[in-house]
């Protein structure tokens, strides 16, 4: 049976996630925060900007007017990390007790360092919140490549309720409890995924780069695990199968400011060259200070955030990392 169910934000990711639930047949409506940019995937019933190519099918309809949204039986908020408060206390007014709504944005809040799913809780206490990560380029979603992600959810049946919405012949979901451990390691990849486009300026090779998403992961799982995680879901598709994705490929934004960066241009150059929005650097500044919060060490993140706010060398932070006391493996 086909639902209503609305896309709020039309980057890249919330228009391949329109595009595959449209794809079961469901009624759905993508969220674009400016009227020209709606206009223009009604006009052309494709992303221009974000997704060349691909072609729209005629279930999605495209709106700015989040009132459009509102009624639909699952909201998917899809907007980047920054926009995340003000779109949910704008949506609240018009949310009724129980409505479903999925966060599928990686990053933390910038300005309280808070998971996503506990702002949209803080906005709209009376909608039943998830949340969904795992290796998923939205340019190959849009083409319908085998893909497989993780909803998590504090109850069950909300998490397989998304479940059977979202499964498909081309995008497999298992599902979780473990709502900050899934949260966490989609939002601190992007981190380790910028350092690992630094290792590729500089032109160091797949050992650096094993060893970077090797440790990478322990210091996510350690921060993780001390706000309240599971340490298991860290060697799962929210952990290390986002990691590894993010610190390979050159969809990833992260990745390509990050080789930017090791090839000499500033934190703020390489993200204009991009052109798109990079959470890994906020997330940086986020990580940073809630590592001194919770008492976690977590070297890569603090040598990541020297480069980025500080204008620290990366050959010179790769060095302090390298010349660390020695240390056990697993402590």
């Amino acid at each position: 049976m086909n639902k209503k169910i609305s896309v709020i934000g039309s980057g890249g990711w919330g228009t391949a996630v329109a595009l595959l639930l449209a794809k079961k047949e469901n009624d759905v409506t993508l969220w674009s925060w400016q009227k020209e940019e709606s206009d223009n995937l009604a006009k052309y019933h494709e992303n221009k900007p974000f997704l060349p190519g691909v072609i729209l099918p005629d279930n999605i309809s495209f709106t700015s007017d989040l009132e459009q949204c509102a009624d639909a039986e699952l909201i998917v908020m899809a907007t980047p990390s920054s926009a995340v408060s003000a779109t949910a206390k704008n949506l609240s007014p018009m949310i009724k007790e129980g409505q479903t709504i999925l966060n599928i944005s990686k990053g933390l809040d910038p300005e309280t360092r808070l998971r996503l799913s506990q702002i949209i809780r803080k906005h709209i206490p009376q909608a039943d919140i998830a949340v969904m990560s795992g290796p998923s380029h939205a340019e190959e979603v849009s083409r319908g490549l085998p893909t497989t992600n993780v909803v998590a959810a504090d109850n069950e049946k909300l998490a397989q309720k998304i479940q059977d919405i979202f499964m498909h012949d081309t995008f497999r979901v298992y599902t979780s409890s473990d709502m900050i451990g899934v949260e966490m390691g989609g939002t601190l990849k992007n981190v380790i995924a910028i350092c690992a486009g630094i290792t590729d300026g500089l032109g160091f090779g797949d050992n650096t780069k094993a060893a970077l998403m090797t440790r990478g992961i322990a210091e996510i799982a350690r921060l993780g695990v001390a706000m309240g995680a599971k340490p298991e879901t860290f060697a799962g598709l929210s952990g290390i199968g986002d990691l590894i994705v993010t610190c390979t490929s050159m969809h990833s934004r992260n990745r390509r400011a990050g080789i930017l960066i090791g090839k000499g241009k500033s934190c703020q150059e390489a993200v204009a060259e991009v052109k798109m929005v990079v959470e890994g650097v906020p997330t940086t500044k986020s990580g940073y200070y809630l590592a001194k919060e919770y008492g976690v060490d977590m070297p890569i993140t603090a040598q990541a955030y020297e480069i980025l706010f500080n204008g620290k060398k990366p050959k010179d932070a790769v060095m302090e990392l390298m010349m660390r006391d020695k240390k056990h493996e697993t402590f």
